[in-house]
């Protein structure tokens, strides 16, 4: 690993920022809720890599098995975040951090490396793009329009689960699942939270708390998922003006 990347630690996590969102004097409520969410994974092999300077550079990965995706596969790591952003951009880091979990897999044995991407790239997924360049290629795909992008280091591949790739709920009202793995998702669904009620729109919040539940999710996910009159719609974060596009469908 290059000098000027760090992991982070259960010894370090307390005092390390977390890229996405630089935490200040004042507590950020989606920042701790991440840190706390952190602390259990990183017990189970959750990597988060970061450039040692204040920035938006890291890259955030896990073995396929304990990740909060309903992806299965034997043997893979899954990344789920790979930022860079602002002045940092064109320096190399990205390919840095990429080929840094590259050379992780290979070197714990892993069969591949995989992500989420989809037929068109989305916001808040990683760029799907400058993977396929390190010779991803798409492994599975759901009638949706999302992508399980994979490089294989065996010849075989990870696969959607059956629920993730059907994409269908029984609510009709505005559903959201939602975990604490990135920062910025704390906000959000306050806001939307708070939209909703305020124009009486129903709307159903269910956070994914275990490993089990994120396995057995019913669309694709990477922290953050919506349905709408019992269809997935997306997994990027909203604001309201997408909240009033979504329920004009």
């Amino acid at each position: 690993m290059p000098a000027n990347f760090i992991d982070l630690t259960p010894e370090n996590l307390a005092d390390e920022h977390l890229c996405c969102i630089i935490r200040s004097k004042k507590p950020h409520s989606g920042v701790e809720a991440k840190r706390q969410w952190l602390a259990e994974r990183l017990r189970e092999g959750h990597v988060f890599r970061k450039l040692d300077e204040k920035g938006t550079v890291f890259i955030e990965y896990a073995p396929l098995e304990t990740a909060w995706v309903p992806v299965v596969g034997d043997n893979y790591l899954y990344i789920y975040c790979l930022w860079v952003t602002g002045p940092h951009k064109g320096k190399g880091y990205g390919r840095a951090l990429l080929e840094s979990c590259l050379a992780d897999a290979r070197a714990k044995g892993k069969s591949g490396v995989c992500m989420l991407g989809a037929e068109k790239q989305k916001a808040w997924l990683s760029d799907q793009s400058f993977a396929r360049r390190f010779g991803f290629v798409v492994a599975d795909t759901t009638e949706t329009g999302y992508q399980l992008l994979a490089l294989s280091l065996d010849g075989t591949l990870p696969r959607f689960t059956p629920g993730a790739k059907r994409g269908i709920i029984d609510r009709q009202e505005l559903t959201i699942y939602y975990d604490a793995q990135c920062p910025f998702i704390h906000q959000c669904v306050e806001k939307i939270a708070a939209f909703c009620e305020a124009g009486g729109i129903p709307l159903s919040l269910v956070r994914v708390d275990s490993l089990a539940q994120a396995k057995a999710l019913p669309c694709p996910f990477n922290n953050f998922a919506v349905f709408y009159r019992g269809q997935f719609q997306t997994v990027n974060l909203l604001d309201e003006a997408a909240v009033r596009r979504l329920l004009k469908k």
